[in-house]
This record gives structure tokens, sequence and C-alpha cells, in this order.
């Protein structure tokens, strides 16, 4: 058993803004290392309501070069339908994921030659290996969720590819506003926020009108991609904000821990 006195976060507050269902892993560790969670998920993901659209668009990958998923909801959402469709991919259709969480489900599916980036794990990485510039005359499909980042299939296009979104889950905001936080925070009961995607961190910012909640500016935010703090701070540049050295549960504990270390038993003291 861990001794208390050892217990890196002890007594801090910790947010998880990630959706319910992938919030586990993250909330034990904090919560092992004497922190406590607060769950306000700023992401929930829920499948289409209609799959017409997603169905018509897969209907011919058989005839495509590239299948592209952009996150492991694509595949979670996407693949049991292409597989219903056609049980038998074609060893001619390529895949190509996001990072490597997406790359393991798409294992799951029997996928293992997944083509990802090396370090950096976005749509600007992806598009700078030498793979995705051979694309001319190429046909690409991108598997996402409804809206999202264009760049992926702008520059694809640009360079000759002939592109096609099978858009097959969709994104919602299951909070309207963040008092909650702001009372927890005024009773020293929260001291970070976890902030795992660029469209968790433009909902934190709306619903706090950042230019006029001082305590937001006073809060250690704690993102897992470089480009979630880029988009944060052009929004708000005071933004207490600490990126994690690389993606996973294990990272962000340590980038908590880091940028916690000594105010929590200092408040509490």
């Amino acid at each position: 058993m861990l001794k208390t006195q050892n217990l890196r976060l002890k007594g801090a507050g910790i947010v998880v803004t990630r959706p319910l269902a992938q919030a586990g892993k993250l909330s034990t560790l904090i919560n092992e290392q004497g922190g406590k969670t607060i769950s306000f998920p700023l992401i929930d993901i829920l499948p289409l309501q209609d799959y017409s659209a997603f169905d018509t668009a897969i209907k011919n990958i058989t005839s495509y070069d590239w299948a592209v998923f952009i996150s492991s909801n694509a595949v979670k959402n996407g693949m049991p339908r292409v597989l219903k469709q056609c049980p038998a991919l074609p060893p001619c259709l390529k895949f190509s994921a996001i990072g490597p969480v997406t790359a393991s489900e798409l294992l799951a599916y029997g996928i293992s030659n997944v083509l990802i980036p090396n370090n950096r794990f976005d749509s600007e990485s992806l598009l700078s290996l030498p793979e995705m510039y051979a694309m001319q005359g190429k046909k690409v499909m991108i598997f996402r969720g409804i809206g999202g980042r264009e760049v992926l299939a702008d520059t694809l296009t640009s360079r000759g590819a002939n592109v096609t979104f099978a858009e097959c889950y969709q994104r919602v905001n299951p909070q309207t506003n963040c008092v909650m936080l702001e009372e927890l925070w005024r009773n020293g009961q929260c001291h970070a926020i976890v902030v795992t995607s660029s469209e968790a961190m433009r909902y934190l910012l709306q619903m706090t009108n950042h230019a006029d909640n001082e305590w937001l500016y006073n809060i250690k935010i704690c993102v897992n991609h470089a480009r979630i703090a880029e988009e944060a701070k052009a929004l708000a540049t005071h933004l207490q904000i600490h990126i994690a050295d690389a993606l996973g549960d294990a990272a962000m504990l340590a980038c908590l821990e880091a940028c916690l270390q000594g105010q929590i038993h200092t408040a509490l003291s």
C-alpha cells in the first residue's frame, strides 16, 4: 500500500473533461495518487440517428486506394458497418490513422499495416509522410465525426486526390455552463483541468466567456497536444497551459504532477 505522504497529487481537485467512456483509466491514476477526480465531460460521442449517407459513402470502398481514420471513435463507429457491407476488404486498400491509439483500434478489426505519423499525432504530421504526397489520381475516404477540421481533405485534394468523407458519429457538449467549476476553484477544491481535444477546449472557453472570468487564468490546464495549447492561447493568451510530453494517461499524470508540484500541499498547510 502506498504511504499517504508519497501520494503526489494528494489534495488536488482535477477536472477531467473527456467523454465518460474514455475517462476511466486516467481518473483511476489520479485517484491512486491522492487526487480527487471531478468528472466534467465536455464531449459526448453519439452514434448518428441516420446512417444512410454513411452507408452510401462506403458502398464503393473497394474502389478506393486509402481509408484514413482520424480518431478511435471513427474506427469504433465506422468499421463494423464497413465490414458488414464488405466482409473481405481488398488487399489494395491501404489504411492510415492519426496516431497509435487509432491504429490499435483498427488492429482489433484485423487491420495491422496502418500508416501513422512518427511523433506528433495530428493531420499535419500525417500529411508530412511521403506516402501522403503520392496522391495524384488516388481515391481517399476519410472516416470522421460530423464536422471537424478540413486541413486533411483540403491538402490531399490539392495534391490530386479524390476525397470522400465517411462521417459515422457526432460530438455534442453535454454541459451548459461552468459555474460548478468556478465555485470549486473559489473554495480551493479545483486545481487543474485536463483537456484532450481542441473541440473540448473551445467549449470550455465559450462557456466560461474567458475574457471575463479571472478564475480560469488562475488554474492549471493540462493538454496532450501542442495544437490544443496553440489554439487556446490564440483565444486567451493568459491561460496557464501545460503540455504532456507524450500521448497516453501516464504522460498526462506526469504532466499533472509536474505542474501541481508543491502547490497543493502549500495551499493545504
